[in-house]
């Protein structure tokens, strides 16, 4: 099957393609990239896209979905729906299922529900220990095998750092990138938000900055000694960042992600209590939240991840000592990340870059471009649409988002996967 997308604006960082050309997709792959007008009428489907932009699918490193075991709140299928609304499509889900991704046979399993969705390329981060317990490690070969593409134990930090150093061995053994949660659990407690004024204001345990900023030097001295490959996932503080710019500037393997709602909110978003806004590590101050911009800008911050954490309504609408850490972010990451072009803080083909070929690069996959003979994943963006957000019309299973019913700038109006259309705007979108 044949189909042109014309008249549209092709930003592809991958294959350094900036402007005005029409795509001629075939048997699922882009046959051919021309200036407007030089592809010539054929038998097939004709995308008009006029007025829009045309960007590889994104491609997201940190998504939970939360199957097996908490279907509840998420399923792969589900999963998958919320990420081609957002325009993802290759997303990699973490292992804090239940049972953990600790061994071949989940690893099968999530990979077997992928291939029943619809499209989106899903690959499976296996756990660094067994049952995320810290103490023992998890099947790391075997998941390799399978087709886990990095190992980490998100959601729980390791704190024996002995395990890791192991950990990171056996990485380097298999060219896997660890990813890393960075958090001291001794001194981030019982604590719910950052440690500051506004903590100070409501009365709330806190977690201190120092308790992610510990567990990233401790990690980066660890992936020196190792020579492995360290992801550092969701960074959020300006130590954090200063850490892994000095890193860097020593030859460390290392790379990192940030997450939209740590770019775009403080810890002022907890001001009501609300526990949708809860999120680990948490939203911290605006002068780190300056210092992830400038990191980002920098290529310290190496891409954007979406954290996406769906809870059920009963795991959020309890007091916020109790309530569940964690916000949806898939349906909402573009065009919260698009402030920062409307700031002049990146251009807009640095953002796509951040949001493509450099997290596709980071993990090995292959993703992230239109070039010539790569499978027609993409997306067409209305990057000047404003329109109003609802967490309950969306893809996902759980609607815990603080960003519910807000208005936002850029939607995503198609998204093409092996150049077949698995999502368009829905009628009741186009209201706004």
């Amino acid at each position: 099957m044949k189909i042109r997308i014309l008249n549209g604006k092709l930003i592809d960082p991958g294959s350094s393609h900036e402007g005005e050309f029409d795509l001629l997709i075939e048997n699922g792959k882009i046959a051919a990239i021309e200036r407007q007008g030089a592809i010539p009428k054929q038998e097939g489907e004709t995308i008009d896209a006029k007025g829009l932009a045309i960007f590889p699918g994104f491609v997201d490193l940190h998504t939970h979905l939360r199957e097996p075991g908490e279907e509840y709140k998420e399923t792969v299928q589900t999963g998958c729906n919320a990420a081609v609304a957002g325009g993802f499509t290759t997303i990699c889900c973490m292992a804090n299922t239940h049972p953990v991704n600790d061994h071949g046979a989940i690893t099968e399993y999530i990979l077997g529900k992928a291939r029943e969705a619809n499209g989106v390329h899903v690959y499976p981060i296996g756990a660094v220990s067994k049952g995320l317990q810290g103490e023992e490690l998890a099947e790391i070969a075997e998941m390799r095998e399978v087709g886990a593409v990095a190992i980490s134990d998100d959601g729980r930090p390791l704190m024996n750092g002995n395990l890791t150093r192991r950990a990171m061995e056996y990485a380097r053994n298999f060219d896997l990138p660890m990813i890393s949660h960075c958090e001291d659990k001794n001194l981030s407690s019982e604590g719910v938000m950052h440690e500051g004024y506004w903590s100070t204001r409501l009365g709330l345990p806190a977690i201190p900055s120092a308790s992610e900023e510990i567990m990233v030097a401790r990690d980066i001295l660890l992936a020196e000694l190792t020579g492995a490959h360290l992801h550092i996932a969701h960074v959020s503080t300006k130590g954090s960042v200063d850490l892994i710019r000095r890193a860097k500037e020593r030859g460390i393997r290392i790379s990192a992600e940030v997450t939209p709602h740590h770019l775009i909110l403080t810890e002022e978003a907890l001001q009501d209590y609300d526990t949708n806004a809860k999120v680990n590590p948490p939203l911290r101050s605006e002068k780190d939240r300056q210092a992830l911009w400038q990191g980002l800008k920098e290529g310290v911050i190496d891409c954007i991840a979406t954290d996406h954490a769906p809870h059920d309504i009963n795991s959020k609408n309890v007091d916020i000592c109790q309530a569940a850490f964690g916000m949806i972010g898939l349906e909402t990451a573009f065009s919260l990340s698009l402030r920062l072009v409307e700031s002049g803080t990146l251009s807009l083909s640095e953002l796509i870059e951040k949001m493509t070929i450099q997290p596709a690069k980071l993990l090995g996959l292959p993703a992230g471009t239109l070039s010539m003979g790569s499978p027609a994943d993409l997306t067409l963006v209305d990057g000047s649409r404003t329109f109003r957000y609802y967490a309950s019309l969306g893809g996902s299973k759980s609607h815990n988002s603080p960003f519910d019913q807000c208005e936002f700038k850029g939607k995503v109006v198609m998204t093409l996967i092996a150049g077949q259309v698995v999502y368009t705007e829905k009628k009741d979108d186009k209201k706004d």
